[in-house]
C-alpha cells in the first residue's frame, strides 16, 4: 500500500493519479490505433474527453448512491459529530490535530474524547480526488453519452466500439493497480498464499480492529484476499484477448466490445464473493450492487454475441459482415 506519491513540493493521491494515467493511456492507445487503421482520429479524442468526464461522473454518482455511503456524506455535510472518531493507535488519546491527519484519521482532534474526528464538508461528495468510484458506474453513463455523441458524429460506431473492447480493459488494469495502493477494494481474510497484509490505517486494518480481528496496536492487517490485484490480472488478460482477436479479425463490428462486457461480467460476480470492503447490498444483502449491475451486462453482451450483430443502433449491411484481419483491410 503507498496511498500517495510525494513529488517534493506537492503530493498526489495514488489512487486519482493512476486513474487518471488509466483513462489517458485507453484513450491514446485507442487513438494510435484508429489512425492505423484510417479512423478519424480527431473523433477518437473528442470522445475520450467527454468518456473522461462521464467515467468520474457516473462512478462516482453510483459510489454516493450505492455503496452504502450516502449518509456519511450527508452526515460531514450537516453534523460530522454523527460519524464515529478514530482512535491513534495503541488506543491513545489525541491532543492535537496534527496528530490525526498524519494517522490519516481525520482533521481535527477531539479533546473531550481524545478521538479524530472529520471537520464540516459539504462539498467532500464533489472532490473526487478523495476516492470513491465504482467501474459501472462509470460505464454505465458512458455507453449511452458514447453511443449518442459517435451516432451524432456519423463516425463507424462499431469499429470504435472494437477498440474499446480492449482499451477499456488496459485502463481498468492500471486503475486497480491504483485502488492496490490505496488499499481499497481489499478482500476478504484468508490463510491462502495469496494472502497479503496492509499496513496500519489502512481500510482493511480499519475493518478488522473494527471486527476485533486485531488489536489496534497492530501494525499490519490481517491477511487478505488482493481482490484489487486479481481485477488487474483479468483485465490484462482481457486486453490482450481482445487485441489479439482485433489484430486477426472478428466475426461482426463491435464484437470485442461485448466479450469483453462478458468477461468482465463473469469475473466480478465471482470476485464479489471475496471481496469485504464497504460496496452496498441489495436484496437483504444477498448480492452486492456491482454483482446486481452485472446481470443486465451479461444479458445485453450474451444476446448481442449470440445474434452475431451489435444493438441497440441500426447494422449497416456492411457491418454485418465478417471482419477482415489487419493485414487484408486497405
Amino acid at each position: 500500500m503507498h496511498p500517495s506519491f510525494d513529488l517534493g513540493l506537492t503530493t498526489l493521491p495514488a489512487y486519482f493519479t493512476l486513474l487518471m494515467v488509466a483513462i489517458t493511456s485507453a484513450i491514446l492507445l485507442s487513438h494510435k490505433e484508429a489512425l492505423r487503421r484510417g479512423m478519424d482520429g480527431n473523433v477518437i479524442l473528442d470522445l475520450g474527453l467527454i468518456v473522461m468526464a462521464c467515467a468520474l461522473i457516473g462512478a462516482r454518482l453510483l459510489h454516493v448512491i450505492a455503496d452504502g455511503h450516502f449518509w456519511e456524506y450527508v452526515h460531514l455535510c450537516t453534523d460530522p459529530d454523527l460519524l464515529p472518531g478514530l482512535a491513534l493507535s495503541g488506543g491513545r488519546r489525541c491532543v492535537e490535530s496534527a496528530q490525526c491527519l498524519h494517522a490519516g484519521l481525520g482533521d481535527i482532534c477531539d479533546n473531550a474524547s481524545g478521538l479524530c474526528r472529520q471537520s464540516r464538508d459539504c462539498l467532500r461528495v464533489f472532490k473526487i480526488w478523495y476516492g470513491g468510484y465504482v467501474f459501472y458506474g462509470g460505464l454505465g453513463l458512458c455507453v449511452p453519452v458514447g453511443l449518442w455523441f459517435l451516432n451524432k458524429r456519423g463516425a463507424q460506431l462499431w469499429d470504435i466500439a472494437d477498440l474499446a473492447g480492449w482499451a477499456i480493459p488496459v485502463g481498468l488494469c492500471i486503475g486497480r493497480m491504483g485502488c492496490f495502493l490505496a488499499g481499497c477494494c481489499y478482500g476478504g481474510r484468508t490463510d491462502s498464499v495469496f494472502g497479503l497484509e496492509f499496513p496500519r490505517y489502512s481500510p482493511a486494518w480499519h475493518h478488522h480492529v473494527t471486527e476485533g480481528v486485531i488489536t489496534n496496536t497492530a501494525e499490519v492487517s490481517a491477511a487478505v484476499h488482493p481482490t484489487q490485484l486479481y481485477e488487474a490480472g483479468i483485465a490484462a488478460i482481457l486486453a490482450v484477448i481482445g487485441y489479439w482477436r482485433h489484430r486477426r479479425g472478428n466475426h461482426f463490428r463491435g464484437e470485442l466490445l461485448f466479450q469483453f462486457l462478458l468477461g468482465y461480467g463473469l469475473f466480478r460476480i465471482a470476485v464479489e464473493f471475496i471481496r469485504a470492503d464497504d460496496r452496498g447490498y441489495w436484496l437483504g444483502g444477498f448480492i452486492t450492487t456491482s454483482q446486481l449491475v452485472s446481470l443486465p451486462v451479461l444479458a445485453w453482451a450474451l444476446w448481442v454475441l449470440w445474434r452475431r450483430a451489435a444493438w441497440p443502433w441500426p447494422i449497416d449491411p456492411a457491418d454485418s459482415s465478417e471482419v477482415q484481419p489487419l493485414s487484408e483491410q486497405r
